[in-house]
């Protein structure tokens, strides 16, 4: 949405609307049942389809973006989905809905794709009219839950077809790369299940279990660790580790959350993103998969200033 154009052809949004577009609108995406009755019902909705009906989140994306479609945006962008009708990840980027105009849909389409996550919210099915290509989607998070292998696959195909905006870099040439990775929080220090309980549960524990999805957890936690790990051995084989930047938090509580969006979660969110700035850079440890702070490498706010 950052990417999509106004009408004098300039970014719709900034990077500062960010926050009080989730203070605005998370409580209504995300509607919080108060009590042991709003409880029962959210448990049993649960069970029998998503927590979410979506149409709160699918109204205001689609007044904010309208018809805007992919090859508009501003930017060059790369986003996954996952397309259940063939289990194959659908990647949307504006390199390729120049070329494929079957791909070129709505951003409004995509960004509600991509948040269809599964259990929370229901999957999305659209066509591209014109084209009359059909779209059966859920989150992007399946299958990249951290898009940064993505992206670079996507821009290492670009070198690779011999595209002008990349010459003469090479599609090795990691040197010439420069990612900054911003996570949204992990919970992996928070022992948060055990071999012990998981070993007694059936289908409906693995679904809903304390007011989370273990199985959701641990296929998107397991996919961006993965990533985390590849990408940060490829740029240390390359000595070009300071290339890569990778701004994540561990969260703990209701903070670890998808979708607890009261007022003092949400604040207490903003505050964990402001300390987060003050916090030194870390890169993974490839023996233990941790974060460990970097020796003498500044703060995330001091690495983001030396990359603008």
């Amino acid at each position: 949405m950052l990417t999509a154009p106004n009408k004098d052809n300039r970014p719709l949004f900034a990077a500062k609307d960010i926050k009080p577009f989730y203070l605005e609108h998370s409580s209504r995406i995300f509607p919080q049942k108060k009590g042991l009755l709003g409880l029962f019902e959210k448990l049993l909705k649960s069970i029998v389809g998503p927590k979410y009906d979506g149409e709160y989140l699918h109204k205001v994306i689609r007044e904010k973006l309208g018809e805007t479609r992919l090859d508009e945006t501003l930017a060059n962008v790369v986003i996954p989905t996952f397309n259940i009708e063939n289990l194959q990840p659908i990647v949307f980027s504006k390199y390729q809905a120049v070329r494929n105009p079957s791909l070129d849909v709505r951003l409004s389409d995509i960004c509600i794709g991509t948040s269809a996550a599964p259990t929370y919210l229901p999957a999305y099915y659209f066509k591209n009219q014109g084209y009359v290509r059909e779209f059966n989607l859920v989150d992007g998070g399946v299958a990249a839950n951290n898009p940064t292998l993505v992206a670079i696959d996507q821009i290492t195909k670009q070198i690779l077809d011999g595209n002008p905006d990349f010459f003469p870099i090479k599609p090795m040439d990691y040197g010439r790369f420069l990612v900054i990775s911003v996570g949204t929080g992990s919970s992996k220090a928070q022992k948060k299940y055990s071999a012990q309980k998981a070993a007694k549960w059936g289908i409906f524990e693995w679904l809903r279990n304390g007011g989370s999805s273990p199985i959701v957890d641990v296929f998107t936690q397991a996919s961006a660790d993965m990533v985390d790990l590849h990408i940060s051995v490829v740029f240390q084989a390359f000595h070009s580790q300071e290339n890569y930047l990778r701004i994540q938090d561990t969260l703990t509580g209701t903070a670890a959350s998808v979708d607890v969006a009261t007022k003092g979660n949400l604040n207490k969110l903003v505050e964990i993103g402001q300390s987060l700035l003050k916090k030194p850079v870390s890169r993974v440890n490839l023996d233990s998969g941790l974060f460990e702070p970097i020796e003498n490498g500044g703060t995330n706010e001091d690495a983001l200033k030396k990359y603008e």
